[in-house]
């Protein structure tokens, strides 16, 4: 079965693929987990997908990433603003001037979903079309990092983190 009969296996496949080149092994994984992760022996039989954890969190990066993109081609959102504040939630990565802590900290203040969350919700509460602007931008980032296998970070380091060492 080819790409072109099933486009989700295809897309699964893909981010398997690249999961299983940048995943560190694990040093404690059972003899049973292995099981159920490599049941076709290269770990890309049907919905067996679903139990790498990579994988899952690959696509719901790019969930939120393409479901974000559309609320704010919906909501009518300028994109030389979408562009501008793409990148900004990154300012963030300055913390690890002070420290890994500080900058973990810093990190994934910025590059989880509560902050954006509470400011769509207050813009719509409020009806602030720049803030619900703002925040879906805000959730595109989020979910572009995660499509492409960046985390929120461990206080150990920058290349430390819950998806991967980078």
């Amino acid at each position: 079965m080819g790409c072109k009969t099933n486009i989700v296996n295809c897309i699964l496949l893909l981010l398997v693929n690249q999961a299983d080149e940048e995943e560190p092994k694990m040093e404690k994984i059972t003899e049973r987990e292995l099981r159920g992760t490599r049941a076709a022996g290269d770990g890309t039989s049907g919905p067996l997908l679903l139990a790498h954890p990579a994988v899952i969190l690959r696509a719901e990066g790019a969930a939120m990433l393409a479901g974000s993109v559309l609320l704010y081609w919906a909501n009518g959102g300028s994109w030389w603003l979408f562009a501008l504040l793409l990148l900004a939630p990154d300012v963030s990565i300055l913390g690890y001037l002070v420290g890994p802590r500080v900058g973990a900290a810093a990190y994934n203040a910025f590059h989880s979903y509560p902050l954006p969350a509470a400011l769509g919700i207050l813009g719509v509460l409020v009806g602030a079309p720049l803030a619900v602007s703002v925040a879906l931008v805000w959730f595109a980032h989020i979910g572009m990092d995660r499509l492409v296998g960046y985390g929120l970070k461990y206080p150990t380091g920058f290349k430390d983190t819950h998806l991967q060492r980078v």
